[in-house]
């Protein structure tokens, strides 16, 4: 179990640098990871028949504890298959408590032009400090693409050519994606390309490799605190979800949203329509053809 230990606390170290998870959480997590690994004779090689022993273990437990637990464990084998211990993610074995997904973190208009309001400011002098460029061409493509964090830092240094105005994608379980970028993103990326080293294998390079997420997370963090934002409301999916959020209320349909985003269940999209209940209540009442017809006599 000591290297299954080692794995859970780089799986808690990423866990607490990129998404912020409360003290509480990590804690909660280390023990139902320390408690499953002893229970099926360790995570790092288990298979899904190992893993599906843990539903008669949680048999007495209520569906929140069960929720966590698997939460803990699916985050785990993610993280194990990210970062490359694993070729594949047994955690479909796991049982699936009956549990409300939960709302994302959402992010006003007000808000995000705050953020960008603090980016044009930086960018408002005679020559602009690099790491300011690369900040923008960043949150441009989080905000206005919904990429993931993951998709942003290894992104190849060719990988907007020329004019063109999308990006290929190869998102989760290696599926391939076309995402639109805007004009503004596209002009940011620019900017920055001109200062990255022509024969650089990466957009974002940092060392021997690319940026790394969790630097890129405490650079978001730090861009919302020069924003006046609680920094833990902040986070590169948090700009995700804005990016999916806004563009539903501005009339996106919700097939092109789940081909943007990558999601390949539409029912994770789905999740966006709460911010749709009130316009789309509006829209069927104003718009309905049989708006216009009067009610029947009684």
């Amino acid at each position: 179990m000591s290297a299954d230990a080692a794995l859970i606390d780089r799986f808690l170290e990423m866990m607490a640098a990129e998404r912020g998870a409360a003290r509480n959480t990590l804690n909660a997590y280390r023990t139902d990871l320390l408690a499953a690994s002893e229970a099926i004779g360790g995570l790092e090689a288990a298979d899904g028949e190992r893993l599906a022993r843990l539903a008669g273990l949680w048999a007495d437990l209520t569906a929140s504890t069960v929720a966590r637990k698997v939460s803990a464990l699916r985050g785990f084998y993610a993280f194990l298959q990210d970062e490359g211990f694993r070729a594949d993610n047994p955690a479909s074995a796991l049982p699936r408590p009956a549990q409300r997904r939960p709302l994302p973190k959402i992010l006003s208009g007000a808000d995000i032009d705050r953020i960008f309001a603090v980016i044009a400011d930086r960018l408002a002098v005679a020559h602009p400090a690099p790491h300011d460029l690369r900040l923008s061409a960043m949150i441009e493509l989080l905000y206005g693409s919904g990429l993931r964090a993951s998709e942003l830092v290894a992104l190849p240094r060719r990988a907007l050519a020329g004019d063109r105005p999308f990006l290929i994608l190869r998102g989760k379980g290696g599926k391939e994606r076309m995402v639109p970028i805007s004009d503004r993103a596209r002009a940011a990326v620019a900017h920055w390309s001109a200062l990255v080293p022509a024969d650089a294998l990466w957009l974002f390079p940092s060392g021997k490799s690319h940026l790394s997420r969790i630097r890129l997370y405490q650079m978001v963090k730090a861009l919302a605190a020069a924003a006046g934002i609680a920094p833990e409301r902040v986070s590169p999916h948090v700009l995700r979800h804005a990016f999916a959020t806004h563009l539903l209320e501005g009339g996106a349909d919700l097939r092109a949203l789940q081909t943007m985003l990558g999601h390949a269940d539409i029912g994770t999209t789905q999740i966006y329509t709460h911010v749709e209940s009130a316009r789309l209540v509006a829209l069927v009442n104003s718009r309905h053809p049989l708006v216009d017809l009067k009610p029947r006599a009684s």
